[in-house]
Formats: structure tokens, C-alpha cells, sequence
């Protein structure tokens, strides 16, 4: 999970509904609902996040499926905050996907398996700066809690990995082909004493306001060399 800085603001119409935020969670569902300016609040947020889905980091445009607009702290809990740019982010699926995952009995993730459920004491927030620390992501394509965690946070980074089903089958697969694709890439470029500095920048940093889909993976499998690359772009990747 990458962290999200917010840079937006969701436009005028997203501000003028958060100025009458004292709903009910009937009350934010209804007005929710009949927003109609969503589709300029996701771009917005595809804007910051870089296009990647603020939980499973996939690019749902690569992959052929859509996005939603996600609550982190849900509505039906946090009436006031259904309209609040700084509790919105952009996740996959769409909810046209959910047919589809459904047809080809994939397991939902991100926003709409976590739906409702939210313990604010457990979640590991996409919003959060030290959120990526939490989190290890192995060449077999699953996601687990980082070894360095405390374990209070390892039961954060448990948490939130069951709550989002970030190990769904169809996100393992994904990480778990990504994995081999890289460690190749790596091999070719050393055996042709290519620059791996230069492979770098084409996942690391962002191309037409897009990066390249599980940044988090990539930046942990290169580790310091990662950690160079991102420092040196460090103004065009803010």
C-alpha cells in the first residue's frame, strides 16, 4: 500500500456538499447517491494516486476493469464524512466488475470487500505517510505483515490485509507474475551490464501522471538502489 498525498480538493461541487456535513448515514447514503459530479472527483483522486488503486496498488485501466470512489472511513459510520475530500480515495472495482468477478468466481477486494467494516483502531489507512511500512510483499505473490512491525502493528497490517482480501487469488496471481517479471528483468540487465538505474525510472516514477501498478512490490524488491532513483526524482515524483 502506497501512501496517498492529498493535493486536491474534489472540485467546487464536492466543497459545497461538505459544507452541509451534518447527515445520518440514511441521510449520506441518499445524498451520496445523487451526487453527480463523481466522475470529476475520481479523476481528482486517480490524479494524486498516480492511477493506482489506493489499496491493492493495480492499475484497473491495465487490467480492464474500473474504479469506485472510496470511503475510508465508511459512511454508514461517518455520516459527516461522506462528502470530506481527505476521506475519499480512488480503489478498484467498479461495480460493473463485481458481475464480473462474480461470473468468473474471483475473489472481491479492495473497497468493496472491506464494505462497512472499519475498526479505526486496526486499519491500516492508504492515508497514513508511514502506511508502506507496513506491509511485505513475497515472489509467491502474497502480501503479509512486514517483519519489523511491533506486534501491535503486525495485527494492524493483518488486519487490514484480511478486511481489504488483499491475498484474494486474482491479486496473488498478479503480484506473483509481476515478481518473476522483474527478478527476469533484473537478471538481463546485469548479465548485459545494463543500467539498472535506468529500468528503475520506468516503474518507479510517474509517466503521464501514471505509475507503473505495484509500486510498493517494485520499490522493496530493489530496495537502496529503489531508494536512490526515487530521491533523485523526488521533485517531479511529488
Amino acid at each position: 500500500m502506497r501512501a496517498i498525498t492529498k493535493k486536491n480538493s474534489g472540485g467546487y461541487q464536492l466543497e459545497k456538499a461538505y459544507e452541509n456535513s451534518q447527515l445520518t448515514s440514511d441521510e449520506a447514503s441518499t445524498r451520496w447517491k445523487s451526487f453527480k459530479h463523481k466522475a470529476q472527483v475520481l479523476d481528482a483522486l486517480l490524479d494524486e494516486q498516480y492511477g493506482l488503486c489506493c489499496y491493492s496498488e493495480i492499475r484497473a485501466d491495465l487490467e480492464g476493469l474500473g474504479y469506485h470512489i472510496e470511503h475510508v472511513r465508511p459512511k454508514s459510520s461517518y455520516p459527516s464524512q461522506t462528502f470530506d475530500y481527505a476521506n475519499l480515495a480512488a480503489s478498484a472495482l467498479s461495480s460493473h466488475d463485481l458481475n464480473i468477478f462474480k461470473t468468473i468466481k474471483e475473489e472481491t477486494f479492495g473497497g468493496h470487500a472491506k464494505l462497512k467494516a472499519y475498526d479505526p483502531a486496526l486499519f491500516v489507512s492508504c492515508h497514513d505517510s508511514a502506511c508502506d511500512r507496513y506491509f511485505a510483499y513475497l515472489s509467491d505473490g502474497r502480501i503479509v505483515a512486514a517483519n519489523i512491525l511491533s506486534l501491535s502493528e503486525k495485527a494492524s497490517a493483518n488486519y487490514t490485509i484480511n478486511l481489504l482480501n488483499l491475498n484474494s487469488l486474482y491479486l496473488i496471481n498478479r503480484r506473483r507474475r509481476w515478481h518473476d517479471e522483474l527478478d527476469e528483468l533484473f537478471e538481463e540487465h546485469l548479465s548485459k551490464g545494463w543500467s539498472i538505474e535506468n529500468l528503475l525510472t520506468i516503474d518507479l516514477i510517474p509517466s503521464n501522471k501514471r505509475l507503473s501498478q505495484f509500486f510498493s512490490m517494485t520499490r522493496q524488491f530493489f530496495g537502496d538502489i529503489a531508494e536512490q532513483v526515487i530521491q533523485q526524482h523526488l521533485p517531479e515524483f511529488r
